[in-house]
């Protein structure tokens, strides 16, 4: 996945001064003892293969060995080596990089996907201005972010997150950075008990590899079973009781692509009443 560098200011206090390194030795730690799980698993697929179908050229960000998007013929960026040579294994067109610089042309891709990745960065902005650079205009990208900073933890810091969101903040960052909010849902499979997360914590410092095996074998494969199909709604859900959103976004269509900074401000249109998820390509499999 992709991680942070040098800390911000407004990040929390709680934060290490250094993500970049904690991220990388966490993820290639887990990516090392683990396998690729077929996007099929998981509760985003009947969204994420109706889109793929019609967007034949796909990027997913940080997918480590969790992709969501078909894998065979999806570009991948990553920083962690041990998960892009599985994925290219599996038919992906694994590329070493980081979010903050995607190593590709303007306009490339018709569906961007980063699921857990913005909340590890600092410069959030930059993120998805080199998002909305690689996505050609009136592309769907589609991304994940933890919410309510007063809900900050010790596992926050474990996984390397640099923030959690404050939903108007995220607003207004999105009305920066070229996207229109179609829908949203809830999201993630961190469980609920307070008592299993701090045992999480706990086994992931202290006992790294056991902790990792478990996790593989039991907690991951139980998380699965346990997804609900994803409640969507237009625009921005009721978050009030939601720790982690996905969001679902149009690139705003820009005759001057060239013209503007990458992350420039640019206004967003609004949301019509009724937009579907995937608009652009209603009716097409």
């Amino acid at each position: 996945m992709q991680r942070g560098g040098a800390a911000e200011e407004g990040a929390s206090p709680l934060k290490p001064p250094s993500t970049r390194a904690a991220n990388r030795r966490f993820y290639d730690a887990l990516w090392s003892a683990s396998y690729v799980v077929p996007p099929q698993r998981f509760n985003t697929w009947p969204l994420l293969t109706s889109l793929a179908a019609s967007a034949p050229a796909r990027l997913e960000i940080g997918p480590g060995l969790r992709p969501r998007l078909p894998i065979a013929g999806t570009s991948f960026v990553d920083v962690s080596r041990p998960a892009l040579s599985r994925l290219k294994a599996h038919g992906g067109l694994a590329t070493l990089g980081e979010i903050t610089a995607l190593p590709f042309p303007d306009g490339t891709f018709d569906l961007v996907c980063a699921f857990d990745i913005v909340e590890h960065v600092e410069d959030d902005r930059q993120v998805l201005g080199e998002v909305a650079r690689v996505a050609r205009d009136d592309a769907t990208v589609i991304f994940s972010v933890p919410l309510h900073p007063a809900r900050w933890s010790a596992f926050d810091v474990l996984v390397g997150h640099v923030r959690r969101y404050d939903p108007d903040e995220l607003l207004a960052i999105l009305r920066e950075c070229s996207f229109v909010l179609e829908q949203s849902a809830g999201f993630g499979m961190r469980p609920r008990s307070r008592w299993l997360v701090d045992f999480a914590v706990w086994g992931l410092t202290h006992r790294r590899v056991q902790a990792m095996s478990w996790y593989n074998r039991l907690f991951l494969p139980l998380g699965l079973l346990l997804q609900r199909p994803l409640a969507w709604a237009p625009g921005l859900i009721d978050v009030a009781k939601v720790d982690e959103l996905l969001l679902v976004c149009r690139r705003v269509r820009d005759s001057r692509r060239g013209a503007r900074p990458i992350g420039a401000a640019c206004s967003v249109r609004p949301v019509p009443q009724g937009v579907t998820i995937g608009s652009r390509n209603a009716g097409k499999s």
